[in-house]
This record gives C-alpha cells, structure tokens and sequence, in this order.
C-alpha cells in the first residue's frame, strides 16, 4: 500500500480480535480517565494494519466521538515530525552542517557573552541532542506577551552545563534550533514543513495553528486557569509556543494517524521496502546518522529522536534499533527500523488538568501488547 493510499478504513473483526489485549489496555485506561479518548495505528512491513479509536473528547456521556482522523495537538512530536524532519532534509541537500556554532546563525546567542563563555561552543549537534547545557524548560510566558521577546529571554539564557556533558531534555534548546533552522531557510518553520515535508507526503491534516473553524473538531487539552482562563482547543496547548503565535521548534504541531503513519511509512521505506525509493522524502543515510545515539554516554538521544532506555514507554519489546518521541498531552511515535513497524498512539491526557500521569502506565503496556500481537 504506497503512502498517498492511507486513508480511514473500518477495522475488521479479525485486526479487533489480533490486537485484543491493546484494545483492553487503551480501554482501561479510559475508565480510569488516564485519558477521555485515544487514536492509534499499527504499519508494519509497509502496511497498515490498524487504524482505530476509542472514547470520547472529554468525559461526558455527550462528547464528541474520537475517530481514526480525528486531529490531535501532538506537543513535542512536533520536535521529530517538524524541526527534526527539517534538519533532516535540510543536511541531506548539503544545505546544513549539525557542528556550526549556533551563534553563528543567531549572534544574540553569543553577543555581550565573554571569550570563555562555554555558550559560544553550543552548535546546532547539541541542541538537537539535548546535551547543550540549555535547562530544561523555563516559564518564559510568565513574562514574555510577544515572540519576540520571548526568544530574546530564551538567548539569554545561561548554561547550566558544558556543552555535551549533560544529558537534559530541553525545550528552550529546540525553541532556538526552530529559529536557527528559519535562517538556513529563509522562511518560517511553519511555511517550509508544508511545503517541503507535509505536502510531498500527502499529510493532509498536519499543520501548524490550525484555523478557526477546525477547532472544535480537535480534542480539547485542558481547561487553562493560570495564562488564557479558557478551554485550550484546537490551539496548542504549550504556552511558550502559544506566545510564538502558535508555531515554534518545540511544540505546535497538529496531525492525526492517518499523517502520522504516512510520515512513519517514508521513513520506513528506506528499509528493504520493495517500494521505488522516489518515493521516499528521506534518504536511509540521513535516517542513520541521525538516529545514533549521541553524547554524553547513556543518554538515550539520538539527534531529535529519543532511542528506547531502559524503562522506555515504548515497553520490552522495540529494539535498540529504534526511534520515536513522547508529547506532553500525550501523544506519542514508535519506529523500529528493524521490525519495520511503526505504532503512534494520540490522546489528550492532560484534559481537564495536568494532574494525571497515569499515561507513564499506559502506553508501555499498549506498546507491548501491540508488540506481543504482532
């Protein structure tokens, strides 16, 4: 099945019956409210297996129904569908080299920093590792009402660490990667995935500030009591990318399954598919070298994508040859390049609050069964 022909189908009673315990697991976390509603999908050996939901929007008995198409925001899978995929195509054109310093790209990172200050060292390899010594996440909204002087407080910001010692998940660090991708581009990050990414591969729902009129068909994520003081719907969710109009490097990408196995499915291709490789956006070279894992030793990331780690949500069963990333609505991609299997799995967990983590239970338990069934 080629890529452009994946599209809603209805699941039969013998795919029901295979993925019968993954269907308990996604069924049992509703009940527990772990998530009001779940879409998920199952592409193995290039083709799609499953294609399914369950539950509602939110928990009322008179909800919205989720359906296999229905769009979720996917919070920081926008770091590997969007800002990682572009890094990608743009270091197979020649057009970016992963060792410049990121300074060079955006000099407020460097201007008025001392000679010796490990903040020149910083390059585009690290930021997309998550080693650059950047913290892990800071509240800029709390002070920052406009993009620009939200990127001026986050290249401003000091290490806490020397550039490739430390290990820490930063979303302040693909905040800047974002822009110093825009750079090399010439355009936003939001102009050049639709046509350079989205549009190739036929994603016909992924997008970035989904307009007005789609909202109400997208699960709401929470209801905000600190920030908007509204129902979060339809606009992403993350606030430092609220403030940045809707669209940055780390969160604000919108898709559903159908688009997530799409983009899944190119990436797979390059693995023994019997497909014409013209097909394929990305080159098996470029899905390689940016799927080894990186500095320092025992960091599970790779450059953009996270590898399973010991305890990784992706449960026992994915090999070390593996790559995917987690969303903090609750959204989440899993890619073996060895099995050849690709499994997302979209909620909205955080709806009505954040509280919850029962998600942390949830989806190694949905991984394994799908990977069990299979």
């Amino acid at each position: 099945m080629a890529f452009e022909d994946i599209a809603s189908r209805s699941v039969s009673i013998g795919s029901r019956s295979r993925f019968a315990a993954a269907y308990r697991v996604l069924e049992d976390a509703i009940r527990v409210r772990a998530f009001p509603g779940c879409a998920f999908g199952v592409l193995a050996d290039d083709e799609v297996l499953i294609e399914d939901a369950l539950g509602r929007f939110t928990y009322e008995d008179d909800a919205r129904l989720v359906t296999p198409e229905t769009v979720y925001d996917l919070a920081s899978v926008t770091k590997v569908m969007a800002t990682t995929a572009a890094a990608m195509l743009l270091y197979q054109r020649g057009q970016l080299d992963v060792d410049v310093p990121l300074g060079e790209l955006l000099p407020g990172f460097t201007a008025g920093r001392a000679a010796d200050d490990p903040a020149r060292r910083v390059t585009l390899r690290h930021l997309l590792a998550h080693n650059s010594g950047l913290p892990g996440y800071v509240k800029f909204f709390e002070t920052a009402s406009t993009p620009e002087v939200l990127l001026q407080a986050c290249v401003e910001l000091k290490l806490e660490a020397e550039p490739g010692t430390r290990a820490e998940y930063s979303d302040p660090g693909f905040i800047l990667l974002g822009k110093a991708l825009e750079v090399l581009m010439r355009e936003s990050l939001p102009a050049w995935t639709r046509r350079e990414i989205f549009e190739p591969l036929a994603l016909r729902a992924t997008e970035f500030s989904p307009a007005e009129d789609k909202r109400s068909a997208i699960p709401p994520t929470e209801v905000d009591t600190t920030l908007r003081h509204r129902r979060i719907q339809g606009e992403v969710q993350d606030e430092n990318a609220w403030v940045m109009n809707g669209a940055a490097g780390h969160a604000g990408l919108f898709s559903n399954v159908p688009d997530v196995l799409r983009f899944s499915q190119d990436i797979l291709r390059v693995y023994g598919s019997p497909e014409p490789k013209r097909l394929c956006l990305f080159e098996q070279a470029t899905v390689e070298w940016f799927t080894q894992r990186q500095e320092p030793a025992g960091s599970s990331r790779a450059l953009g994508w996270d590898t399973p780690s010991e305890k990784s949500s992706s449960g026992r069963h994915f090999s070390s040859h593996s790559i995917g990333h987690l969303g903090y609505s609750g959204c989440s991609l899993w890619i073996d390049l060895d099995a050849r299997i690709a499994v997302p799995l979209l909620t909205n967990r955080t709806w009505p609050d954040r509280r919850s983590q029962l998600i942390r239970d949830v989806r190694p338990a949905f991984y394994n069964a799908i990977r069990e069934a299979l």
